[in-house]
């Protein structure tokens, strides 16, 4: 058996009760015990969230030199992400290299929440004026 998350919202509470329910005796036939954790669900990022990210990543890579290995170079939207994700608190994480050297780790913007995804949008957005960038029409505000 698998471990299962069920969501509830107003408009379904009943039927998924019943089929959480259904989940938990299943577990209790076969003997096993079962944890139950209620929590408040925190949806996760919108696509048109990732849209727009990924919109203003690209406007920055292609705007913006960024110094790696002491030159100044154009950098990758998947490198922009993680020198951003990581920047977003202040809590950069560096781990060394396989074969020598550093590697930022930055965050994954899937487990991101829409808040979390907010945050990092407007800090990106901010990032970008600060270096001058000149967005493209196709990126949406927030």
């Amino acid at each position: 058996m698998t471990a299962q998350a069920v969501v509830l919202r107003p408009e379904n509470a009943r039927s998924r009760m019943e089929f959480a329910w259904k989940k938990v005796c299943e577990y209790l036939q076969h003997d096993k015990p079962v944890m139950v954790t209620i929590d408040e669900f925190k949806s996760r990022r919108s696509l048109d969230q990732n849209r727009k990210l990924w919109a203003c990543l690209t406007d920055i890579s292609e705007q913006v030199e960024w110094p790696v290995d002491g030159k100044l170079q154009r950098l990758s939207p998947e490198d922009w992400k993680d020198i951003l994700t990581a920047g977003l608190h202040k809590s950069q994480r560096v781990a060394q290299g396989v074969d020598g050297g550093f590697v930022m780790l930055g965050q994954r913007t899937s487990k991101m929440t829409v808040g979390d995804m907010v945050e990092l949008i407007e800090f990106v957005q901010w990032f970008g004026a600060e270096k001058g960038v000149r967005w493209s029409e196709h990126r949406e505000a927030i």
